[in-house]
């Protein structure tokens, strides 16, 4: 699914050069999840967004799901995007003149989808929204927005989810319940996971931790089937 060879991002500064990721290595396979941890400034949303075709690397090369990022010109990758990609931050990006209907059409439509109406509120009633279906961002609560978010990610059914600390701006009782609802989605569906969180507890649920530091990536561990197991029990017993 993810096959990164030497990846390099460098960002021009006042002060000269920032290294942001230093020569990154990493393979991922289809249906794995995979928890990205480290300190802030360590380079995780950066490499998460050179995943998504956001960011371009300065060095080095990215394919995901069969395709060679630095190949791809900004149409390119808007398609990349569009066909292969869904994306949850931790700030909604709801359209605040939308209903929660239309927001989680947005990419069917772009898709070309006839039935983006019907798979949007199929989406959301996944997600326990299936009567807020008109209301506005703004007449829902933080959770329902990400909540929205999140069946607008997997709206065109990803081969890829990337969640940028989905649950940062939730308190504790609405962001287990949200992550639920994404592992729940991603098993459901075969969907390969790679998650930012600074949730030891959350990090635990994935397969896969990948820690970086500094830009470079010094740890990467498969989690045993009962760790997994324990740490998705002590989650629900928090929730």
């Amino acid at each position: 699914m993810i096959e990164i060879e030497q990846l390099e991002l460098t960002l021009p500064s006042q002060a000269g050069p920032v290294h942001i990721l230093r020569g990154l290595n990493l393979a991922i396979g289809a249906g794995e999840t995979v928890s990205v941890v480290g300190p802030s400034g360590s380079g995780k949303s950066s490499m998460m967004m050179i995943m998504g075709g956001l960011e371009r690397a300065t060095a080095g090369k990215i394919a995901v799901a069969g395709y060679d990022l630095a190949t791809l010109n900004e149409d390119g990758l808007a398609r990349f995007r569009r066909d292969n990609v869904g994306i949850v931050f931790q700030d909604f990006h709801l359209i605040p003149t939308m209903t929660a209907l239309e927001n989680v059409a947005i990419p069917l439509e772009f898709a070309g989808r006839r039935d983006a109406f019907e798979r949007s509120a199929d989406c959301l009633a996944q997600v326990g929204l299936g009567h807020r279906l008109s209301h506005y961002p703004g007449q829902l609560s933080g959770g329902e927005q990400q909540r929205t978010a999140l069946a607008r990610a997997f709206a065109v059914e990803p081969k890829l989810l990337l969640a940028d600390e989905p649950t940062g701006n939730l308190d504790g009782e609405t962001g287990q319940h949200v992550m639920e609802l994404l592992f729940d989605l991603c098993d459901k569906d075969g969907t390969t996971l790679v998650l930012i969180t600074h949730d030891k507890a959350v990090a635990a649920r994935c397969g896969r931790q990948v820690q970086l530091i500094d830009g470079r990536i010094v740890g990467d561990g498969r989690r045993s089937a009962a760790t997994a197991a324990s740490a998705s029990a002590t989650a629900g017993v928090a929730g």
